[in-house]
């Protein structure tokens, strides 16, 4: 579990048309994105010249910013199974839409400065389909029926991300339409597994506030996928339970590990820190 794995493989002057149309796929945390400060993003943009790049990010902490009343416990709600959703209505997608053209206006012009060009793309324009959402919620110790503009993700259709090159870096707000066409929320970890494996993405990076995955206490800096669930599944709280299920849905779909790390992309792809998880 604690083996050090070996560094990436960079790309190279000679590597086919196919493969440089591969991207590193990066969640960006919505609780982390006012720590990251210009050598992140330089580092990032150095990869970028050398790999597409799909950016997903959160939208936690802009949004309580935005409203108050979003960061109260009842702005959350548990379904029959003990799932935690945000209570989404219309309201709430666009205050979303309102805090993620805010955040897109800072990252794309933090990557301009450095040289990759940058788009913004809603997950809701083509990109991401969500399935029928759950109906019954827990409203204090009933269970009652609510319609809440959440959805489980059931695709992802790439072909709205047309310019998957080198140099260049989409950034995408991470709502889906459901099978009425509704716009509807989606978790951003989740939703950034499903396009990984969709863009056939070899790595997916989930930077968030903590350095490592903690298992009694210890950093872990490699763990396999099984192990990874099981922990999930017995120890993990909170948003690291959706970070080690969105790691698992993205090694099924494809990708060859997932890194979840609060470090430069660069040193958490070479495995100078961070934590790796690996099909095996």
């Amino acid at each position: 579990m604690n083996r050090t794995p070996s560094p990436a493989t960079p790309a190279t002057p000679g590597t086919s048309g196919a493969a440089r149309r591969i991207p590193t796929v990066v969640k960006l945390g919505g609780s982390c994105l006012d720590e990251l400060g210009g050598p992140w993003w330089d580092d990032l943009a150095a990869h970028g010249r050398e790999h597409p790049l799909v950016l997903v990010h959160g939208w936690s902490k802009p949004l309580r910013g935005l409203r108050p009343r979003y960061g109260e416990p009842s702005a959350f709600l548990r379904d029959r199974f003990g799932n935690q959703s945000r209570w989404t209505t219309a309201e709430v997608i666009e205050d979303i839409k309102t805090v993620s053209a805010e955040l897109a206006e800072e990252v794309l012009g933090r990557l301009e400065g450095r040289g990759i060009t940058a788009e913004r793309l809603l997950g809701s324009d083509g990109l991401v389909r969500a399935g029928e959402a759950e109906r019954w919620w827990w409203q204090g110790k009933q269970l009652v029926e609510l319609d809440n503009l959440v959805g489980p993700i059931t695709g992802v259709d790439a072909a709205p991300l047309k310019n998957l090159q080198p140099g260049h870096a989409y950034l995408v707000t991470p709502l889906a339409r459901d099978a009425a066409g509704r716009e509807v929320n989606t978790d951003a970890d989740r939703a950034a597994a499903a396009i990984a494996g969709a863009t056939g993405a070899r790595d997916l990076v989930l930077v968030t506030d903590v350095a490592h995955l903690l298992i009694d206490g210890e950093p872990v800096r490699e763990i396999s996928a099984p192990d990874a669930a099981a922990f999930r599944d017995k120890g993990a709280t909170g948003g690291m339970r959706k970070k080690l299920r969105a790691a698992g849905e993205a090694l099924e779909g494809g990708a060859q590990r997932v890194v979840i790390g609060s470090a430069p992309v660069t040193d958490l792809l070479a495995a100078r820190t961070g934590t790796v998880i690996t099909r095996t």
